[in-house]
């Protein structure tokens, strides 16, 4: 299948909030001073975050990041939530804000939008580098079901027709981008489109398709009964969730909602889902906007933030038995590390 070989490509080859308002154009809504090469930078640096990050769990991790950025730039930081994947990614393609933690695809559409948009650096894999950048995306269903996609010692997503499938937003790679891609290559002698799994109900794949908006909202669609399906990805459900039988991230896998999960998840602690499709995924980057964006800071940003100090911060790369919820886990080498753009090709690919 396309999709296969696409990330197998990149794996192998590569394994190498409040709302922001948003029509105005980055020279306009940057409310900086003209600087000698002809720019228009921002004297605060705002930075967005996706409806996932602006969970209060993330609270400290915020702050955090923050605080780093006002360390390397010396400027002030306004960080504004979101609770839609299309307001933020809006907001870097227009300026009015400069700093963005993206996925892949949403990363890609922003670029699309404004080709001033580049990729600031990725988090690494173990190894420290890019070779093992990835995380997960899931496809799962509620414990007690799994029977019905069983196959053999595994699972099919043959049965997933005519259920009710919950995905994270059009926007979302691992929570619609890859998942999709891996439907309409299994179901390829129905001819579907991303389109066509967009809308459920008669003569579509799903008979009924909910958007979560997060990670989160995704996999409670899941838990509280709404979905049959749905679709997430491990690193966002891992503040709530542990991994109770099987390897983690991998297909067969069965994840419980921690006791002291908290919402939406504090509803349904103890109950558990089962992975029966897990893809991985090339790693998310920071991203910023080069038309409000000094030069210098994203310098001095980057070079704080690839460093040793920063790889050895707990907040930002959390240990695995610390009680802090970071964005990212340290269970060895992990760090920042700067990326091309042109390293989010496969997923681009995608939707050729």
């Amino acid at each position: 299948m396309k999709f296969k070989k696409l990330l197998a490509m990149a794996l192998c080859g590569m394994l190498t909030v409040s709302a922001l308002a948003g029509c105005t154009s980055g020279s306009e809504a940057a409310s900086g001073d003209e600087s000698a090469d002809g720019g228009n930078y921002a004297d605060t640096i705002t930075l967005v975050w996706y409806p996932n990050e602006s969970a209060e769990d993330y609270d400290v991790a915020r702050e955090e990041y923050a605080k780093l950025i006002k360390q390397a730039t010396g400027k002030e930081v306004e960080q504004k939530l979101t609770t839609d994947y299309a307001i933020a990614i809006e907001s870097l393609s227009n300026g009015t804000a400069q700093i963005c933690f993206m996925g892949a695809q949403g990363y890609i559409e922003a670029k699309e939008a404004n080709d001033a948009v580049l990729p600031l650096f990725v988090n690494s894999g173990e190894s420290g580098t890019l070779e093992d950048a990835k995380y997960y995306s899931f496809l799962a269903v509620e414990k007690g079901n799994e029977d019905q996609y069983a196959d053999g010692d595994s699972y099919s997503i043959d049965n997933i027709e005519g259920k009710k499938m919950s995905f994270v937003s059009n926007s979302s790679t691992s929570g619609f981008k890859v998942p999709t891609s891996s439907i309409i290559g299994h179901f390829s002698d129905r001819g579907l489109t991303e389109d066509d799994l967009i809308e459920g109900g008669e003569g579509m794949l799903f008979s009924q398709v909910l958007f979560g908006g997060s990670h989160q909202g995704s996999a409670f669609n899941l838990m509280s009964g709404k979905a049959d399906v749905a679709a997430f990805c491990d690193t966002e459900i891992a503040p709530y969730a542990d991994c109770v039988e099987g390897e983690p991230n991998t297909t067969g896998a069965v994840y419980a909602i921690k006791d002291d999960a908290s919402a939406p998840f504090d509803s349904v602690t103890g109950e558990e889902f089962v992975v029966i499709q897990s893809t991985p995924v090339l790693n998310g980057p920071f991203v910023y906007n080069a038309e409000t964006l000094d030069p210098d800071d994203v310098k001095a940003i980057q070079d704080l933030f690839t460093s040793d100090e920063v790889a050895n911060n707990e907040l930002i790369f959390v240990p695995e038995d610390s009680e802090n919820v970071g964005m990212f886990e340290k269970s060895a080498n992990e760090r920042f590390v700067l990326v091309e753009d042109s390293w989010f090709d496969p997923i681009r690919e995608l939707s050729e």
